[in-house]
């Protein structure tokens, strides 16, 4: 898991689990499993409902976009690669690059490169590119609006959970010493939506959009990193235009 969602997560249970306890409250009621089974099946599943069967085979990938870290190298790391190959280019020409593509592992700087290798047109290569990364962002709009419809449904169907559990609590009135149990448990089911709402989907919608801004942002930078080879720019102009589109937090490790 991506530490920084993981100790958002951790922080968030403890803050829960320090004011239950100051508040006098068990902890231990929150492991009702019943309110678990509801709230977290049932808002999947409500949610699935709104997605197609070709968006139902891509969840995995959603989930481990939201939880794993973001494969996301560093922007210092591309601009040294872009500006070596710039060299070369401006060296020996741009079909010298022919075998250096080969040992990229970037698949989208790859595809750009023999693009600009195989001599296609400035414009539409930029055109292709801009498309592609058009398309990735669509895709990850999808995810993210996943995550966070799962984030509107959930509180919503804690409440179905409370108010079953209150219909059991109207059902046995005849037995005044099960009532506070009862209707304790019952608003556990209301806890745990509003819980897995704000402390896991919503944030995991977040994540997604956020990874997918920077996913983006790279491609972005190697586009005009690409464009830039073809045109035969020198190697200073590169690192220098490159430079410009990044944080300056981030040119600065990169000039260190």
């Amino acid at each position: 898991m991506d530490p920084a969602s993981l100790i958002g997560i951790v922080l968030s249970l403890v803050a829960l689990l320090a004011f239950m306890v100051m508040e006098g409250a068990d902890p231990m009621s929150l492991l009702f499993l019943p309110a678990i089974i509801l709230v977290i099946v049932a808002t999947f599943g409500a949610a699935m409902t709104g997605q197609t069967m070709d968006d139902l085979k891509k969840m995995p990938g959603w989930f481990k976009m939201a939880v794993l870290p973001a494969k996301v190298p560093p922007a210092s790391d591309q601009i040294q690669t872009l500006v070596g190959l710039a060299e070369k280019a401006r060296k020996e020409g741009l079909l010298a690059l022919e075998a250096q593509v080969k040992l990229i592992d970037d698949p989208f700087l790859k595809r750009g490169l023999q693009m600009g290798i195989d001599g296609t047109d400035p414009e539409q290569l930029r055109d292709v590119l801009e498309a592609e990364i058009a398309a990735k962002k669509t895709e990850d709009k999808v995810a993210a609006k996943f995550m966070t419809t799962m984030g509107g449904y959930a509180p919503t169907i804690g409440i179905v959970g409370c108010i079953v559990g209150l219909m059991n609590v109207m059902g046995s009135l005849s037995n005044p010493e099960a009532l506070g149990p009862m209707i304790a448990a019952a608003f556990v089911a209301t806890l745990w939506g509003v819980m897995a709402a704000n402390f896991w989907f919503l944030p995991m919608g977040a994540k997604i959009l956020r990874v997918s801004e920077l996913q983006a942002a790279q491609m972005e930078l190697l586009v005009e990193g690409i464009a830039e080879i073809q045109a035969g720019t020198s190697p200073r102009a590169v690192r220098l235009k490159l430079n410009s589109l990044i944080p300056p937090s981030e040119v600065a490790k990169e000039a260190a």
